[in-house]
């Protein structure tokens, strides 16, 4: 696999040289917001009621992934702990009802302004933009933190038949944005957020270290979110980071 040095990114597999995108999908926690603190907290509760030792390291290999998909991970922590579908259920209403309630305690000022910053930059390029996001919640998150204007088109949990890493998010978010799959880009920040863009026929867009895994490597992998609007493929001049004029 050819691996090029591009800032302070990672390019590998699929090249994006010569490449001019037209869209750019953004997953949300994790990228656009930080809320794993508070998926942490609300799976810390259902683990404690249930037994189950649980750490930052568990909550980290929930990502990406759907309630339900998260507790099974949760439960192979301890297979003697057997549940019924009823049982199963009503523990991912459950935490669902934690994290929603944590929820309301975001405002706009819980989204960094460089991250507004890259969103302005990408639309003055007359990128379309959107939200690819396996969260039923996607849509109350973008109205606490007022972030829903930024975006042409949002894709979420209620709008889809499976999660990550299918890539039936991402299609149906091009889709609305009237885009060919081939010229969208993905920025995600799990690696079942990855292969879903790579089964989309998408750019993968990795963002920190946790964008890799079980052998799953994105197309390029970025340290920062503001490191991205100086991709060619994005209209960039493919200057360092510390030219963009974002901090």
């Amino acid at each position: 696999m050819r691996i090029l040095i591009y800032g302070a990114g990672v390019i590998g597999g699929k090249s994006m040289k010569n490449i001019m995108i037209r869209g750019v999908i953004f997953d949300l926690d994790g990228v656009l917001v930080h809320t794993d603190e508070l998926h942490f907290r609300a799976w810390s509760c259902i683990a404690e009621e249930l037994g189950i030792p649980f750490d930052r390291g568990a909550n980290d290999r929930l990502r990406g992934v759907s309630r339900a998909e998260s507790l099974e991970r949760l439960l192979a922590l301890k297979p003697e702990v057997r549940l019924g579908d009823k049982e199963k259920a009503a523990l991912c209403e459950r935490k669902n009802s934690l994290y929603r309630a944590s929820l309301e305690t975001l405002t706009a000022a819980d989204i960094p302004p460089a991250v507004r910053a890259v969103l302005e930059i990408l639309r003055k390029r007359k990128l379309r933009l959107a939200v690819g996001s396996s969260s039923r919640n996607a849509r109350l998150i973008l109205q606490r933190t007022e972030l829903e204007q930024a975006f042409d088109a949002v894709t979420d949990g209620t709008m889809i038949t499976a999660s990550k890493p299918d890539p039936e998010v991402f299609l149906r978010a091009a889709a609305l944005l009237g885009l060919e799959p081939d010229v969208c880009a993905v920025v995600e920040d799990a690696p079942a957020g990855i292969l879903a863009a790579h089964r989309a026929g998408m750019y993968a867009i990795g963002l920190g270290a946790c964008a890799t895994g079980d052998g799953i490597r994105p197309d390029l992998l970025l340290s920062r979110l503001t490191e991205l609007p100086a991709l060619p493929a994005l209209g960039g001049e493919g200057s360092p980071p510390s030219r963009t004029g974002i901090r």
